[in-house]
């Protein structure tokens, strides 16, 4: 009886180098951030210019946040519960692509509601992003991964916005809308061939989150970072875009006002460091918080659009310099594996403020005025921001 011919083996294709995996995530983070801020800078008047009423302005653009509020969390517990996070990135960035298409093929409320909501889902794939990039680096290289990751998000962010009132002038509107989905098919297209090492599955545990929830040293800090988000998203990216249109901005100036605010955010990102080893978190917040408190107060009296330049300017410092702290004091006192479950509680909370940043604020507009509404807007943040900074540690643990 004749024995079977045996066939080698079909070679498998070499696996990428950590390097290249590193490079490619670099980049992939790059692109994923553009592609959702492209349209970033003109999106409230372009929503103005389908609906004079801005509530549903608000309503539209807060649409970004409650997905986030809503998914990040959860996502993060079922990306640990399956092992893998690759598949959930690459659902993001669909998302993303799609979101950024509905909204340029959209005429309607409704339509450009769905579209925001989409890249809002889209957004929240970043947490899976954050775990499966760190995951490439030894656990005492975490920090240098998370300013790898930092530096290319932001300067995804500021090409996109920078670029945005290029686009417009050049294509209208939909060019943005366009290229923003067109990065994130490149996106795709890059990530596809980076292999994931599957992880041990993780059973979610609800007890421990209960647990954080009602530890104050936890909670706080994550409440004070919605308020701030809160300010950021009712004006910088919500309705400072409209005042400066009533002031004569082109799309290009827009575009402009959006880069110079993430430009100062990730400058106070970066500081820091630097600050953290002088200030209690304590005095941190409380100046941050006037800071953004007294920014948002002058857009009642902005008598140009120049002036709207140095609010941005003190906004993004506020904002950018708050954040990092808020988030460090969060999990400061939180031990072994629950640490985890405390940066995915905070990120959730503070998406509550992207959301109902623009939708409150949308309303109030929509009542009183645009004027009255930062009024109003400058008042919540900063006597909630500088009683809240009361009851947070006024020495640095550890």
């Amino acid at each position: 009886m004749s024995q079977p011919v045996s066939r080698p083996a079909q070679a498998a294709a070499p696996a990428l180098s950590r390097n290249v995996r590193i490079a490619l995530y670099v980049i992939v983070a790059f692109l994923f951030w553009a592609s959702l801020y492209f349209y970033v800078p003109t999106l409230p008047t372009y929503v103005a210019g389908v609906t004079g009423n801005l509530a549903a302005v608000g309503t539209v653009l807060s649409m970004y946040g409650l997905w986030q509020a809503l998914l990040r969390f959860p996502l993060g517990l079922v990306t640990d519960w399956v092992g893998r996070r690759k598949p959930f990135i690459l659902g993001g960035l669909v998302m993303a692509a799609l979101g950024a298409w509905v909204m340029a093929s959209s005429t309607t409320i409704p339509g450009l509601a769905v579209g925001r909501g989409l890249t809002g889902f889209a957004a929240a794939a970043w947490v899976p992003m954050v775990v499966i990039f760190s995951a490439l680096f030894k656990p005492e290289e975490a920090v240098m991964a998370s300013a790898i990751l930092t530096v290319a998000s932001s300067l995804g962010r500021m090409t996109a916005t920078g670029l945005n009132g290029t686009f417009n002038t050049a294509g209208g509107y939909g060019l943005a809308f366009t290229v923003a989905a067109a990065v994130a098919g490149a996106a795709i297209l890059l990530l596809l061939p980076v292999r994931e090492d599957p992880q041990p599955r993780k059973q979610p545990s609800l007890a421990s989150l209960g647990h954080l929830i009602r530890r104050r040293d936890v909670l706080l800090p994550a409440l004070l970072s919605a308020l701030s988000q809160y300010g950021a998203w009712a004006t910088s990216f919500g309705f400072i875009p409209i005042l400066a249109r009533d002031l004569g901005a082109t799309d290009i100036t827009l575009s402009l006002l959006s880069t110079i605010n993430l430009a100062l955010y990730t400058a106070g990102n970066l500081s820091v460091t630097a600050l953290a080893g002088r200030f209690a978190p304590r005095r941190i917040v409380t100046y941050t918080f006037a800071l953004l408190g007294v920014a948002i107060a002058g857009l009642v009296i902005a008598p140009s659009v120049g002036w709207l330049y140095v609010m941005q300017v003190l906004i993004g410092a506020a904002t950018g310099i708050g954040y990092p702290v808020l988030m460090g004091s969060s999990i400061r006192f939180v031990e072994g594996p629950e640490r985890a479950t405390a940066m995915g509680l905070h990120q959730a909370v503070y998406a509550i403020g992207m959301f109902a940043g623009p939708w409150f604020s949308g309303i109030l507009a929509g009542a009183l005025g645009l004027r009255p509404m930062f009024g109003f807007t400058a008042a919540f943040c900063l006597i909630l921001g500088i009683l809240g900074a009361r009851y947070m540690p006024d020495r640095m643990g550890s």
